[in-house]
């Protein structure tokens, strides 16, 4: 069990310090503050401040047993950490972690509130608010879970054909007549977008060259073995466990096409903040703690023994330390020390929910045809993108903010994407749909 001196030193110890419940309230008062000053100087003081329940007087959260989905996942931890660790206690609530089995799942039970919130992809948020991927719904996001740790794995029949690159891979389409199956996760999600952009960055039309299918993460080992797929794009631990299974190995991962890449989010219906605007802080204030907790290096192979179990990922322990810990083995002959490994928090920088993270999945919407039109990129995500509530949790327990809400980032074909003319970025491709 992960132990911490400030911390219960197990999951059923509770937390009785009576200075929290007196502490909160002044943690949010001087937030309220904070965040609205950080708000107005990013442009973006939110409507909504005004009619929350912080304003009348109580931040006592509106519910206090929180359930929050997650896939089976190596970034799913900070929710895990944070409901066994008790950080969830600390801000009034108790978080109910729920396994789900894929995507969709996660998708259903939150748009009918079957789940309160949920670990999920950035741009399956976002389709849902657009209609793509799912029936339209009013979508939030409350803060970015992780950056990194995902990857693109080929079977090992593509190794025997000598295809240890994106340019090997290439030269085999060209060269062959058959069809190539290629899986990610959900249509509108993360690997989804990783696998395409690093096809597209390779002149390989993902739409019009390869076959592409949805498989739930925890079943692509499994179909890759029996021969349905011959890539596919996953997160952690399903890359390890390829090659631990002796199935695939690793071909790129996702930081190698954009560094400190958004990935995961805690993702809920903009109906539940704005009938639960203190639970939803409490929510972020704890998943916060247990990220930074998590990004303390001493602390990672305990928090890799807390999530192999079968509640949650029901992995081996070590297959999930290693790329955790950001010793990489791709599996054909090269290790190394990934700087880029999964990052959760990062003095802030991961969790912040940037404006121009959120449009940069849009574009990719646009880009391979599953937005007709486009939208108003920045409208979108600052509806979506929750910096009112990230700022207030945030400020509360004296985590710094951004100065800016947008982030400049070169992508592995060279592109730069820093959200000023998402128009002109979405249709600049030369591959698309």
């Amino acid at each position: 069990m992960i132990t911490n001196d400030k911390m219960p030193k197990s999951s059923s110890e509770k937390i009785t310090d009576e200075s929290i419940d007196k502490n909160r309230r002044n943690f949010f008062c001087k937030a309220a503050v904070a965040a609205m000053g950080a708000s107005t100087m990013m442009g973006l003081v939110p409507d909504k401040i005004s009619n929350n329940a912080w304003a009348a007087g109580s931040d006592a959260p509106e519910i206090t047993e929180v359930k929050i989905g997650f896939i089976p996942l190596t970034d799913c931890a900070p929710i895990i950490v944070a409901a066994e660790m008790g950080f969830d206690k600390k801000y009034g609530i108790k978080i109910v972690p729920s396994k789900e089995a894929s995507w969709a799942a996660i998708r259903d039970k939150t748009v009918n509130g079957e789940l309160h919130a949920a670990h999920v992809l950035y741009g399956l948020v976002y389709g849902l608010q657009m209609g793509v991927g799912g029936l339209q719904k009013d979508m939030n996001i409350l803060m970015t879970l992780s950056n990194n740790g995902q990857g693109i794995t080929l079977a090992n029949q593509l190794k025997e054909k000598g295809v240890t690159s994106g340019e090997a891979l290439k030269g085999l389409l060209a060269s062959e007549q058959r069809e190539y199956t290629f899986a990610q996760t959900f249509p509108t999600g993360t690997h989804a977008m990783w696998l395409y952009y690093w096809l597209a960055a390779h002149d390989i039309n993902p739409m019009k060259d390869v076959k592409t299918i949805v498989v739930p993460p925890p079943q692509m080992v499994a179909n890759m073995q029996a021969g349905n797929m011959d890539g596919n794009c996953v997160g952690e631990p399903w890359n390890a466990r390829a090659i631990y299974d002796n199935v695939g190995y690793t071909v790129a991962t996702s930081q190698e096409i954009w560094v400190d890449h958004p990935e995961k989010v805690i993702g809920t219906t903009s109906e539940f903040v704005a009938n639960n605007p203190n639970t939803s802080r409490a929510i972020v204030m704890a998943i916060l703690e247990a990220s930074r907790y998590i990004d303390t290096s001493a602390n990672r192979a305990s928090v890799a023994s807390l999530i192999s179990g079968k509640n949650y990922l029901d992995a081996p322990e070590d297959i999930i330390t290693g790329r955790f810990l950001g010793h990489y083995d791709n599996g054909i002959g090269k290790s190394w020390e990934d700087p880029n490994h999964m990052k959760f928090f990062n003095e802030g920088q991961v969790s912040f929910p940037y404006l121009s993270d959120g449009m940069w999945f849009l574009t990719q919407q646009k880009r391979w045809g599953m937005l007709k039109s486009d939208p108003d990129y920045l409208a979108v995500a600052k509806k979506v993108n929750r910096i009112d509530i990230y700022s207030e949790a945030a400020s509360a327990i004296g985590i710094s903010l951004p100065e800016d809400p947008f982030r400049t980032s070169k992508l592995i074909d060279g592109v730069l994407w820093d959200g000023k003319d998402p128009i002109k970025y979405a249709n600049g491709f030369k591959i698309k749909s």
